[in-house]
């Protein structure tokens, strides 16, 4: 090859591997667009002059398993370019609450310690995930935030319980959770 005609595949190939690039964010942004939580509110922690300040998230989540109970949980933001563009890997540091909203109603059967809900925390490596269980000695359903990586863990989490309780005026019956476990 010339040196032209080596410049011209160089340069063709740039374009190439940009587009794959681009369509791969794309999708992966709307991907983790659709299971978003709803966004509660939103706090900066680090100014940061010329990009995104560092800020703490608060989402609100509802269980999809279980009818009458919702979860919080406050995740760190980086900010900066990285963080702009979403490739900064996001820390792991996650507090959770749950609790009873509404009566409590098991849908289905559901695994002892089975997802309730993840999201990513970086563009291909990390991901938090809040999972499920019952306590059926207590009639207490336990969820526990934790982050994951592809090569290893963090050992930081948060654990929030929910006893299943009446609910209102009536005397329904109160279900107990360790019928619903797998």
């Amino acid at each position: 090859m010339t040196p032209r005609a080596s410049s011209r595949y160089d340069t063709q190939w740039g374009r190439w591997m940009l587009a794959a690039v681009a369509l791969v964010l794309v999708s992966v942004s709307s991907a983790v667009a659709a299971d978003e939580p709803d966004l509660i509110f939103r706090r900066s922690t680090v100014f940061k002059l010329l990009s995104p300040n560092d800020k703490l998230a608060t989402y609100g989540v509802d269980d999809p398993e279980v009818d009458g109970v919702a979860c919080h949980f406050t995740v760190p933001e980086k900010g900066g370019i990285k963080g702009w563009l979403g490739l900064a890997e996001q820390v792991s540091d996650i507090s959770l609450a749950c609790s009873q909203i509404g009566p409590i109603h098991f849908k289905d059967k559901m695994e002892q310690g089975g997802d309730m809900f993840r999201q990513r925390r970086s563009l291909f490596f990390k991901k938090m995930q809040i999972v499920r269980g019952c306590d059926a000695k207590r009639n207490v359903l336990v969820y526990m935030v934790y982050s994951d990586r592809l090569i290893d863990g963090s050992p930081k989490n948060s654990t929030s319980s929910v006893p299943v309780m009446p609910w209102g005026q009536g005397n329904a019956a109160v279900e107990k959770c360790g019928d619903s476990v797998q």
